[in-house]
């Protein structure tokens, strides 16, 4: 048996080594003023252009040394389309932040109220299609990996609409998108069980986005949203079956107390998050040559400074992260195959407990970071500055009664 000092000096090593290279993508839109469907409240420092976004994750990636790129929805960051790449392309050199993974919007236009890809009018899933088809050009000129597909198609009541021929739509469509992309290029379709549609939703479920990936073609696969999901669902069983199927394509991070509340990750339940973390590792050490899926926060921050937010989901997500590297997987499948039941929850259980603050402390030392992100952000100033360069603009305005 390893003395403690060996296997603490292994665990520093291992963490450090994994810690390399991980990287968890930030969301445009996370810096923005959001809200609920009820309203939005406004922070000052909120970001408003598309610049002060990528400010904002330059920010982020800076003080974590994790997040070296920038998702992007396409009608909020690209109002004139294709004819904002080459903007996009001189902010990302400029601050250092790559482009990521891209979005169509197919849930704002008026034209959705009755869905997009599943839509009983042909004229409004063309227009879809098209706008689908832009977002891929965009992603193929940014030289882009991830076109990120959610719909909010569905209806709210039964009988107004016919759930197998929306199918049909929809496999039409996403055949069509799939055609469109370069090689290299990778369509990601996410899935939702409710919300905005309460009877039924087109892709309501990882099985049904699985099987209307398949339809569509190679280059396509899931993306899970840990959000997305009914009170309970064992969320790393759903990753288990699509590594399984080599089905999946990424994950959408944030945290849940009762639905979809886009809350910060590990927040809630920071144990599921490790296990998400875990079934990953695993897979990979299982399947060294595995590719691994993309990790993207997609959060509302609501009530937390919006960068303060973020960067506490960065840290969040290495510590979680650094403590799954540390699993001992070949122990642990001993222990499986054996069925010793207790000792192997408990392999597992260590690593969760294990105190990995101090290592990741002095890879961000190492690594020419600060040792404690958020402070830096605090004492750099960077936030008050903003706060009054764009505080007037964010200002929340009574409406008037008179």
């Amino acid at each position: 048996m390893k003395n403690t000092s060996t296997q603490s000096t292994l665990n520093h090593e291992r963490i450090w080594k994994h810690l390399d290279h991980f990287a968890i993508e930030v969301p445009s839109w996370g810096f923005a003023n959001t809200g609920t469907r009820f309203g939005k409240y406004l922070q000052p420092a909120a970001a408003h252009t598309l610049e002060e976004k990528f400010s904002d994750a330059a920010q982020v990636h800076q003080l974590t040394g994790a997040s070296p790129s920038m998702a992007m929805h396409v009608l909020w960051d690209f109002p004139n389309g294709a004819n904002d790449v080459a903007r996009v392309q001189e902010l990302s050199k400029h601050y250092g932040i790559r482009a990521g993974a891209i979005n169509p919007n197919l849930f704002e236009d008026q034209r959705y109220k009755y869905g997009s890809f599943g839509n009983p009018d042909a004229a409004i899933r063309k227009h879809a299609l098209d706008h689908v088809l832009e977002s891929i050009a965009i992603a193929r000129d940014l030289n882009n990996v991830d076109l990120s597909l959610w719909f909010a198609d569905g209806s709210n009541y039964p009988g107004t609409q016919n759930i197998r021929r929306r199918i049909d739509h929809f496999t039409e469509c996403l055949a069509q998108a799939h055609a469109a992309l370069a090689p290299g290029q990778r369509m990601l379709i996410e899935y939702k069980p409710f919300e905005p549609a309460f009877y039924h939703t087109d892709i309501a479920d990882w099985g049904m986005a699985l099987l209307f990936a398949r339809a569509a073609g190679p280059q396509a696969l899931v993306l899970v949203d840990t959000g997305h999901h009914y009170q309970a669902q064992n969320i790393e069983q759903i990753l288990a079956w699509l590594q399984h199927q080599k089905a999946l394509g990424g994950l959408h991070f944030n945290d849940r107390r009762y639905a979809d509340d886009d809350l910060t990750l590990g927040s809630i339940d920071p144990y599921q998050v490790f296990r998400i973390f875990h079934e990953i590792r695993a897979y990979q050490w299982e399947h060294p040559t595995a590719i691994a899926p993309a990790y993207v926060i997609d959060q509302s921050h609501n009530m937390k400074n919006k960068i303060e937010a973020m960067i506490q989901t960065v840290l969040t997500a290495q510590e979680l992260y650094a403590r799954a590297c540390l699993v001992d997987h070949a122990l642990l499948t001993t222990l499986q195959q054996e069925c010793r039941l207790v000792e192997a929850e408990e392999c597992l259980r260590s690593a969760f407990w294990t105190d990995v603050r101090p290592i990741l402390r002095a890879w961000r030392q190492a690594h020419g970071l600060p040792e404690d992100p958020l402070q830096a952000l605090r004492d750099s100033g960077y936030m008050e500055r903003i706060a009054r360069e764009r505080g007037k603009r964010n200002a929340y305005v009574p409406s008037s009664y008179t």
